[in-house]
């Protein structure tokens, strides 16, 4: 089951005892929300039924409670899936959930409030033995008392938001003469996207990686880890590439971090999926990040190698059904990779490319999964977050992962917006990741002045499109809301 940022999915969620001892199947209906923006994204027309919101400004629909409330209430449905976006780590929307008598799918709210909390995360943290990052416990907004602390941290130091993620109120600092004003915009960007300027401070590990480890927990108290997740191929601050197992990982640091997680679950009272995320050093020693509170962009790279389906698992959880797994049972087979498509330019400091998409051709063969969004004649909108699909592929090791992926990349052709397609080809192909050395600054340390180059594949992409517009038109024309049949559009492809 595909989730996406803004389907918010609202689930009509019937339970279903099969006549078997200990047995029970979920069955659900989808009820999509939508706005004037993407009235005709995939998630809607996918829909049962779909509702609309209102205005395509998300604080008046997609970020607006009672709208939501209203649209289950209207639907008739008895829970509601976040997605990865919005509302999805709202302590605020889940106690309403709840006050509605509407099934939040993810954790309560009181743990979405305390892991939200980057200050009172740690000292949750510590408390339980998981070892975090040098740094404040509590935090401010005064950059001369902040100024203060750092000097003692000593510097380089991370100015980080306490309300929030995503990269928004973050600044690294090498010098006390720097701090102030560093300090004084990063308040003033963690206030702009979370109502609250107050930021805490770590010490800055340098070329540190950034893995994380996905959990599931249900209401009996049964805890477990699905692996781990490597994330530091990121652009500003934020991932572009996942991959899992990571290749850093000895099997005795595995088992030490996927001990930690589960630990952190346990601490916090951890209901549902989520991820507990940790930075790794060049020296094996780890520290406690963040859990982000929520199902993840990249929990599909999970799903390939365990064979788990999240999505479904979340639901059951929240359903009142326990955990049927044990730690034991869990097992990684083969190696499997993500990379986010983006509408987005990556010579112009990826920013966002919005269009209409006039063409796609889908990579297709073994060890593919494409969760994509996208169709021709699709409006990628400027109001929203503009991914256009997931690329994930699966091979036996990682080498052929990489090469897999790469074949992919190669034979994935968007026309109507820019993409980073070539972007990734080049990280892909290159040595540094090919021997597994990343890091979050991989980027900016091999690719600050990368270049597109046009290659003998990008020409044999284009002769097809162009093939393909002069003998099959249809294909490549944009189609109505009337026309579009999204069964025909996904092809191979099954959410």
């Amino acid at each position: 089951m595909t989730i996406s940022a803004r389907s918010g999915l609202v689930f009509s969620i019937y339970r279903h005892d099969d006549g078997h001892a200990g047995t029970q199947q979920v069955f659900l209906r989808k009820v999509g929300r939508k706005t004037y923006a993407d009235r005709d994204a995939l998630h809607v027309l996918e829909a049962d039924r779909a509702v609309l919101l209102g205005p395509s400004e998300p604080s008046r629909s997609y970020l607006d409670m009672d709208r939501i409330i209203a649209a289950a209430r209207e639907s008739g449905a008895q829970a509601i899936h976040p997605g990865y976006g919005f509302l999805a780590e709202n302590a605020d929307f889940a106690e309403r959930c709840s006050r509605e008598g509407l099934v939040f799918i993810g954790p309560p709210a009181q743990v979405i409030r305390d892991l939200g909390n980057k200050t009172v995360a740690r000292r949750t943290m510590t408390a339980s033995g998981v070892p975090v990052i040098p740094g404040m416990m509590e935090p401010g907004e005064n950059p001369d008392a902040l100024k203060q602390e750092a000097e003692k941290i000593g510097f380089p130091v991370l100015i980080k938001a306490a309300a929030g993620g995503g990269g928004k109120g973050m600044r690294v600092v090498r010098s006390p003469e720097d701090f102030v004003d560093a300090c004084a915009s990063a308040s003033r960007e963690a206030a702009a996207a979370f109502g609250n300027g107050d930021v805490y401070l770590e010490k800055f590990i340098e070329k540190p990686r950034h893995v994380e480890f996905q959990i599931l927990a249900d209401s009996f108290g049964n805890v477990v880890h699905l692996l781990e997740r490597e994330c530091s191929i990121q652009r500003r601050h934020q991932k572009i590439i996942e991959e899992t197992p990571s290749p850093a990982l000895t099997p005795e640091l595995r088992r030490r971090m996927g001990a930690a997680a589960v630990a952190a679950a346990r601490a916090s009272g951890y209901v549902n999926a989520g991820t507990v995320e940790f930075l790794l050093d060049s020296q094996g020693g780890f520290y406690f990040l963040e859990v982000n509170t929520r199902l993840q962009v990249e929990h599909p790279v999970t799903e390939m190698v365990t064979g788990i389906d999240l999505v479904r698992r979340q639901i059951e959880i929240a359903s009142g059904m326990p955990l049927d797994l044990s730690q034991e049972e869990i097992i990684g087979r083969g190696h499997a990779i993500e990379c986010r498509i983006y509408a987005e330019d990556p010579l112009s400091d990826f920013l966002p490319s919005p269009g209409k998409i006039s063409f796609i051709r889908e990579p297709k063969g073994p060890g593919i999964r494409n969760d994509i969004g996208i169709y021709p004649g699709y409006t990628v909108p400027v109001e929203y977050d503009p991914i256009l699909s997931k690329l994930i592929v699966h091979a036996q090791s990682r080498p052929a992962c990489i090469s897999r992926m790469i074949r992919a990349l190669k034979d994935y052709v968007i026309l109507g917006v820019l993409t980073p397609i070539p972007f990734l080809v080049d990280i892909l192909s290159s040595e540094a990741f090919s021997a597994g050395k990343t890091s979050t600054d991989f980027i900016d340390t091999h690719f600050s002045d990368w270049m597109p180059a046009l290659k003998d594949t990008d020409l044999a992409a284009l002769a097809f499109v162009v093939d393909e517009a002069v003998n099959h038109g249809s294909q490549a024309a944009a189609v109505t809301r009337q026309e579009y049949s999204p069964w025909k559009a996904l092809g191979h492809f099954r959410p």
